[in-house]
């Protein structure tokens, strides 16, 4: 905060998950309300008297929006809720103890509504510089290493993510096969949609939640994106890019993974880029060490697939065939975090980051596309330790042939 210029940060609270609120307040369950920090000394919670009892769970100093004046404000301004916020935004600081100077606006809420907002704080309290940031903000810098209870919290959700990925790759091995079709065992073909559902279960009976996962088949996998088609029946021999990324449950850690599956067989050419995808993983763990940019990793990466007469963001800038994207970033509280491992990144890569690492091919006018995925932590000695301990086998053995 002292390095920005700030007199102190002002969370927005709100029913979306916010990755801010949730670090600042150990995450306390509140929907509404103002979190303040004011520089050099503890957060303090504004809270709906509704919520204090779950603000006080943060262990922080809680003040109910009631003692502050709330009614009165809304009293004064003739039920303007708008007006009235602003008079909450003041007398909070005012309590806080900030007269003057630079307050940082972080959160989660609608843009037009923001941007009005701070319009009119400007306008209302010219002793104040109402302020947001872009780049390497006070929240990446805060988050960009982990501590020993995150690392906890995000070995737990791997572990339910793993277990979850696990009920699915059992499913798959126990369907009926036809004709290169796969069912289920009432005869009725076994789609994406069903794995879907079934990775969803899974995942809420471990208290994680879907986070939008891609079970993406043929050419749909030729598209690093692509989530894949709920009717799609399930066949033989085809790639399958399966990329899982839940977080706890109403919002916390990620864990993040992917594996590329072709049911019963796989094709030569899907079997040669998986190959060349999985040399290039291990390419990127060997040649990892603390200290290095985040773009060193993807240029070994980019490298080796171009050896191999891949197309890179590198030698083919904008191609969609190939390897087309970074090689991986950070993930917590978002799922996408500093510090990045893409072309351009000077992020140093040091201990108790977590990251990604997930080379792909992707070939979508050939009908295929192949990426391999893990999360690591950089532990103390500065060694990558996988999160994702899931097998990597391409061919998954289809049963029970019928027909």
């Amino acid at each position: 905060m002292e390095q920005r210029g700030l007199a102190a940060l002002v969370i927005i609270c709100g029913d979306p998950f916010s990755a801010p609120r949730h670090y600042l307040t150990s995450g306390a369950k509140i929907t509404s309300g103002l979190v303040m920090k004011k520089r050099g000394e503890a957060a303090v919670i504004f809270a709906n008297p509704m919520e204090t009892e779950e603000a006080a769970k943060s262990g922080l100093r809680v003040i109910s929006t009631n003692d502050v004046g709330w009614p009165q404000m809304l009293k004064d301004t003739q039920g303007d809720r708008t007006k009235a916020e602003i008079l909450l935004w003041g007398k909070c600081l005012e309590v806080l103890g900030v007269p003057e100077g630079k307050i940082g606006v972080y959160g989660v809420g609608d843009l037009h509504v923001v941007l009005e907002l701070v319009g009119l704080l400007q306008a209302a309290y010219p002793r104040y510089q109402f302020a947001g940031e872009m780049g390497l903000t006070l929240f990446d810098e805060a988050t960009l290493t982990k501590d020993a209870d995150e690392i906890a919290r995000l070995q737990d959700v791997a572990r339910k993510t793993n277990d979850a990925m696990q009920e699915a790759l059992d499913a798959l091995r126990a369907a009926h096969v036809r004709d290169e079709m796969l069912y289920k065992a009432d005869g009725s073909p076994l789609t994406i949609g069903d794995v879907r559902r079934l990775v969803r279960r899974a995942l809420l009976d471990r208290d994680l939640e879907d986070a939008h996962m891609i079970f993406a088949q043929g050419r749909d996998a030729g598209f690093p994106h692509s989530r894949g088609e709920d009717p799609q029946q399930l066949r033989l021999g085809q790639s399958i890019v399966f990329d899982l990324f839940p977080h706890e449950l109403g919002g916390g850690y990620f864990h993040d993974m992917t594996r590329t599956w072709c049911l019963g067989y796989a094709p030569p050419e899907v079997q040669a880029a998986y190959d060349d995808v999985m040399e290039a993983f291990d390419v990127a763990v060997e040649v990892f060490r603390a200290g290095m940019e985040g773009a060193a990793l993807q240029a070994a990466v980019e490298d080796y697939f171009e050896s191999k007469g891949h197309a890179t963001p590198r030698s083919v800038p904008g191609s969609n065939e190939g390897y087309v994207h970074s090689l991986g970033h950070g993930l917590g509280l978002n799922i996408h975090e500093r510090p990045r491992l893409g072309g351009m990144s000077k992020d140093i890569l040091r201990p108790g980051m977590v990251i990604t690492i997930e080379p792909g091919l992707y070939y979508p006018d050939q009908g295929f596309g192949v990426r391999i995925e893990d999360t690591f932590y950089v532990d103390d000695t500065g060694n990558l330790i996988s999160l994702t301990p899931f097998p990597k086998d391409l061919v998954v053995p289809v049963g029970n042939r019928v027909g």
